[in-house]
């Protein structure tokens, strides 16, 4: 089998260096888009810029050459973020014909209202294979040190989301199929929103208490918005909704929590994301989440707000004041 994982940054890295270190592992080939960037990860056998302190094994293919490095492939695996999910697809389209799946959260943009949806709904009728996404809680330097984790792999074949997990599984990893592609999807891009405000709540000093009411309002948040898409309320109860949101919402190695906190500390968001070298899916997601919610007519308060600190300059401690400020309804609706 040859694996061509398309992105090199840190989760692309990670993949990569998991599967070179499974009992029976494909070929894998890991293209970066900046040749600089490649060389010197062949070079020195680490991504210095994204995962420093990985070795790299040396059965790992780099390369900056994507049509080298989807020539007869057997998966492709997209690791870039899920925006420049399309623009790759149509670059690939002539040139390779696997299965493709990716790594990337969030929505993509769409032509008509309400302008984003999400990325299987589009991908997949443009490409000749079925399609599919990895999501659950992972962080990419745990998972590239071979600390425990699991994932989620959904697809628009059965048979696509069973092969990706029996290729994941080995050493600490575990990968679990689920056959709600679009509860896996709206789980994945929700959640990174409600991280950016758990890191707010926690910069600004509001405790434990109230970072587990947000957590747990947030998931019933990302439910009612994945069942208006047409997903599974039962799958935002596994890895993909509540133990993503779980580790993005705590662990101090989510980007966007760490956007939350520098929200809180009133740094410009320019700023934040500089600093941050890293993309920040949430903040793309937070547009996403806010033109879905107004367009199905679903109430997502705290999503709302993030929302408004991000693009229409409320203040983080206002935000949570408004929201304390609403007149609570039944908790199960």
């Amino acid at each position: 089998m040859v694996v061509a994982i398309l992105g090199a940054g840190a989760w692309g890295t990670a993949v990569a260096v998991h599967l070179a270190r499974t009992s029976a592992p494909p070929a894998v080939r890991l293209w970066a888009r900046d040749p600089d960037q490649a060389r010197s990860m062949a070079a020195r056998r680490e991504n210095a810029r994204y995962l420093p302190g990985i070795a790299l094994p040396s059965s790992i293919a780099i390369g900056a050459k994507l049509d080298e490095a989807v020539a007869g492939a057997t998966l492709l695996i997209v690791a870039t973020p899920i925006s420049a999910l399309p623009d790759l697809v149509s670059k690939l389209r002539d040139n390779a014909s696997a299965p493709l799946v990716w790594l990337g959260k969030g929505f993509i943009a769409t032509a008509g209202p309400p302008g984003v949806t999400l990325a299987h709904r589009v991908i997949a009728s443009l490409w000749p294979m079925p399609v599919g996404a990895i999501s659950g809680p992972s962080f990419a330097e745990e998972v590239a040190r071979g600390l425990p984790a699991a994932v989620s792999v959904a697809a628009t074949d059965a048979g696509l989301a069973d092969a990706v997990a029996r290729l994941l599984r080995g050493g600490a990893l575990r990968a679990y199929v689920s056959d709600d592609l679009t509860g896996v999807e709206a789980g994945g891009a929700i959640k990174n929103v409600l991280a950016i405000a758990a890191g707010a709540s926690d910069g600004l000093g509001f405790g434990h208490n109230a970072r587990a009411a947000l957590i747990t309002r947030g998931l019933a948040e990302t439910g009612r918005l994945s069942t208006a898409l047409g997903g599974k309320r039962e799958t935002l109860m596994g890895l993909a909704g509540l133990g993503d949101l779980v580790l993005t919402c705590t662990g101090d190695l989510s980007r966007n929590r760490r956007v939350g906190l520098g929200l809180a500390k009133g740094q410009p968001l320019s700023a934040i994301l500089a600093d941050l070298g890293h993309v920040a899916e949430g903040v793309a997601a937070a547009r996403g989440v806010y033109a879905l919610a107004r367009t199905l007519g679903v109430e997502m308060p705290i999503c709302d707000a993030v929302y408004r600190v991000l693009y229409e300059g409320l203040p983080p401690k206002s935000a949570v004041e408004t929201r304390l400020a609403r007149e609570p309804g039944p908790e199960f609706q």
